[in-house]
């Protein structure tokens, strides 16, 4: 294994620095979403996503790849917002294999009711945290990384429309 590229001291520093600080930022948005609006963070992704797709609708494959998430974990997550009336899946017209997600008006108000919240969450647990110039240089790295492990655009850069000022996403 002589072609092993370690990491130095620093790389190993940096990405034990990145791996804690990811974690604690995800389980804190995690356990306030869950405590507040007794949904996942995963659930919370699949409304924003609704609320910004026009006509609140996507297909169900667009929905998974753009959320990074295998089919049957986006079908699995829907049903259940299915359940509680929050999104609906109807048959796409054009294309009678495919199905389409729909933000139901009772899943748009639990998303604006939640957004508040998360949205603090948000900025208690990351930009309060980080100076204007910090701010941009982990966008600018985010966007690298984003850019560099996906073959294809997803969301937020897919779009940079400035809509997650909203939801916090």
């Amino acid at each position: 294994m002589s072609d092993t590229r370690w990491l130095d001291e620093h790389e190993q520093h940096t990405w034990r620095s990145f791996l804690t600080a990811q974690r604690l930022l995800f389980d804190g948005i995690e356990r306030q979403l869950q405590q507040d609006s007794s949904i996942p963070h995963t659930y919370y992704e699949i409304l924003v996503r609704l609320s910004e797709a026009p006509e609140r609708t996507l297909r169900m494959s667009e929905l998974a790849s753009t959320s990074l998430s295998s089919r049957s974990r986006i079908s699995h997550a829907v049903a259940r917002l299915e359940e509680s009336g929050w999104v609906r899946r109807r048959p796409c017209e054009h294309d009678k294999r495919g199905q389409l997600a729909e933000l139901t008006e009772s899943g748009m108000a639990g998303l604006e009711a939640a957004a508040p919240g998360h949205v603090e969450a948000v900025r208690r647990g990351l930009f309060d945290a980080l100076s204007p110039e910090q701010v941009a240089a982990l966008r600018d790295v985010s966007d690298t990384l984003v850019a560099h492990l996906s073959n294809e655009p997803v969301w937020p850069a897919a779009d940079d429309s400035g809509s997650e000022a909203a939801t916090g996403e």
